[in-house]
């Protein structure tokens, strides 16, 4: 129970930064992207949007 504890700290504390980011317009290569090779899971779906938001 411990451990779970300190992996879910461990998980939310960045989460947590990438809140303050601003909402993303998708832009047409984005979309398309999305459209022909759409996320297969929740994890590479945020994987996707950290590395949109992140990016300048």
């Amino acid at each position: 129970m411990r451990l779970f504890l300190i992996m879910m700290l461990a998980v939310s504390v960045p989460c947590l930064s990438l809140t303050a980011c601003k909402e993303h317009k998708r832009t047409f290569g984005e979309k398309v992207q999305d459209t022909l090779d759409p996320p297969k899971g929740p994890l590479e779906k945020a994987g996707r949007s950290v590395d949109r938001a992140t990016e300048d």
